[in-house]
């Protein structure tokens, strides 16, 4: 049965003739499941097998939550420096450089103004791809021009988190940001403005001691890691095992740190629910 079993050794093919599958032709799911890359982008991203939330950065946010994917975007040439002249495995003017490079983003957080069901609002949205969506300065800056943007013009404010905490090359400088942007969500509050905080996979450290757990309502994409230390910190300082799903956005609604869990192609209605609910405004 020669079909099975191959008579001859040393077979080789010519490169020339080789079948190379494209590169990010498919997609697999942390579950197992292979889904069609074409496909996953028309279902936004979230796996149609298995419920599975791909990470996505600012540009799919804004087109799933603009009108149109019509914004404008607020200091979007605003870019880090580095002031300690910080070396680790490279300098960190030379990573900034490469990383800029690499994702066509200046930094780990854009600013976009537009219209959402009808309605003028205000989005910050992070990048993981920059830096593992650090914060640094040049992120709280951002965040906090935007905030100002919607005191000024009286606009709803969203943020989307996707963080892995602050930007450890800026030190002391990143960490003031966590104080810098809770004093600027202080004002949105006096000024009697609505603030929707989404959390995406994952949102950790500075992030979430910060901007990310104050909003009027805070939701989060289902299997969001959420957290401040990592599993293995936590288990390692406390001496105990942790629960199941720890950290996670169900986790974590269950214990009553989030309000609602939002499939992504929900987001948009749901976003614009909440900011009519809290301004009393009639249901778009």
């Amino acid at each position: 049965m020669a079909w099975f079993k191959r008579k001859e050794k040393g077979i080789t093919t010519a490169t020339e003739d080789k079948m190379d599958v494209p590169k990010g032709l498919w997609y697999k799911s942390p579950t197992g499941k292979i889904i069609d890359a074409d496909e996953l982008e028309r279902n936004l991203f979230v796996s149609p097998e298995d419920g599975f939330h791909v990470r996505i950065g600012s540009a799919t946010y804004f087109e799933i939550l603009f009108d149109n994917n019509e914004f404008v975007e607020l200091d979007k040439n605003l870019t880090s420096k580095d002031p300690l002249h910080f070396v680790d495995t490279k300098k960190y003017a030379d990573r900034l450089k490469d990383v800029m490079e690499k994702t066509k983003l200046k930094d780990a957080v854009r600013t976009g103004v537009g219209k959402s069901k009808g309605k003028d609002v205000v989005i910050c949205c992070m990048d993981f791809a920059f830096i593992g969506g650090s914060m640094g300065a040049v992120v709280g800056e951002k965040i906090s021009r935007g905030i100002d943007h919607a005191i000024k013009n009286k606009l709803p404010f969203i943020m989307i988190s996707k963080s892995g905490g602050a930007r450890m090359m800026e030190a002391a400088y990143s960490l003031m940001q966590l104080a810098k942007t809770s004093v600027k969500l202080a004002q949105l509050a006096e000024a009697q403005l609505p603030y929707i905080s989404l959390c995406t996979d994952p949102t950790t450290g500075g992030t979430t001691a910060s901007y990310a757990m104050l909003g009027d309502i805070n939701i989060s994409e289902p299997g969001a890691l959420i957290g401040f230390a990592g599993p293995r910190v936590v288990r390692d300082t406390t001496g105990k095992d942790l629960p199941e799903g720890f950290q996670t956005a169900e986790f974590l609604l269950e214990h009553g740190f989030l309000d609602f869990i939002t499939a992504r192609k929900e987001l948009k209605n749901k976003i614009n629910l909440y900011l009519d609910l809290i301004q009393n405004n009639d249901i778009r």
